[in-house]
């Protein structure tokens, strides 16, 4: 068990049972996955940029990565249908709550000129999105040894409801938001 699942089950259960009125345990929202993605549109040009990313995103997610290819060949961005432009990983369970936690107390800290996640980012069903411009916030990226600075967008998946249910899931687990 992570750290971060113990939380959540010994004390932030509880207390958003209290705070949301649900009558049982299984009317709290949790999280129930976390999606990391990164658009690597330079690998068009460059295989290697491809390769350079998914090893950048094996060591933020600590599992392989699925490299995802264009649907459809876009003539403006030289693009050709079946070409590699990205990859994505989804984390669940206990390797979602080690990424979280790492993301919590020691990635968003170390943003550049850090003042607190837009409260605005939810989707309206209780969803997050993070946007990062650089992965080097994460300490298993070596900084000496990266190529070039790619940003990856973060999905925190929940099973709340509303928006309201999703902050306050992600307030009781200390997410720095802006106020």
């Amino acid at each position: 068990m992570s750290r971060l699942n113990d939380v959540y089950r010994e004390r932030i259960v509880g207390e958003l049972q209290q705070k949301l009125g649900a009558h049982s345990v299984m009317q709290v929202p949790r999280i129930s996955k976390i999606t990391l993605n990164m658009g690597v549109g330079e690998a068009i040009a460059d295989k290697k940029v491809m390769d350079h990313a998914v090893s950048d995103m094996r060591a933020i997610s600590g599992q392989q990565p699925i490299v995802t290819n264009a649907r459809k060949s876009v003539a403006a961005f030289k693009i050709r249908e079946g070409w590699p432009i990205g990859c994505k990983v989804t984390l669940r369970r206990e390797r979602m709550y080690e990424f979280l936690d790492r993301l919590i107390n020691i990635a968003i800290p170390r943003i550049r000129d850090f003042r607190g996640l837009s409260p605005k980012a939810f989707d309206g069903r209780g969803n997050y999105s993070i946007g990062v411009r650089e992965q080097i916030m994460f300490p298993e990226i070596d900084y000496d040894k990266i190529d070039a600075l790619r940003g990856l967008d973060i999905t925190i998946t929940t099973t709340a409801r509303t928006d309201a249910e999703g902050r306050a899931l992600l307030e009781a687990f200390n997410f720095p938001f802006r106020t």
